[in-house]
């Protein structure tokens, strides 16, 4: 592939990642390495095609093995003072919930399943507690139970 060939996919995986993508930051690292292997190919080392993928695919790697753990967690927040649990925080609900039945709810800048797992009826555009989190499902229960 020509050095703008790998510029190219570089920009559009790193522009992926940025403006749309929550790839939780590989497609930066991908994107960077496909950066590099252009700039080599610039530098004036013509590689093979093969060698420029293995170059490619090393780098993408490395930078991810070394570099991503701990740039995700200073730019996602993972450091000290950082409550990752969401119970008892209130969601405000987008439909109307049957007990036992789940659907959807935009919390913390994601879609997320929520359940309600109360005995009432909870109604469209209601502020609730959430009660607790099973993997990717929030649990609700109406705070008007006995």
């Amino acid at each position: 592939m020509p050095w703008w060939g790998w510029m190219i996919f570089g920009a559009l995986l790193l522009g992926s990642e940025l403006l749309g993508v929550d790839a939780a930051f590989y497609l930066v690292f991908i994107g960077v390495a496909a950066a590099l292997t252009g700039l080599i190919e610039v530098a004036g080392l013509e590689l093979e095609p093969w060698l420029q993928w293995i170059t490619f695919s090393v780098l993408a790697l490395a930078s991810m093995a070394i570099f991503r753990k701990k740039l995700y967690q200073k730019l996602r927040g993972d450091g000290i003072g950082y409550d990752a649990s969401p119970t008892g925080d209130t969601i405000k609900l987008e439909e109307a919930l049957q007990p036992g039945e789940k659907g959807r709810v935009s919390y913390r800048g994601t879609d997320w399943t929520v359940l309600n797992a109360g005995s009432n009826v909870v109604e469209k555009g209601a502020s609730i507690q959430i009660s607790g989190i099973d993997g990717l499902t929030l649990k609700i229960n109406d705070s008007n139970e006995s």
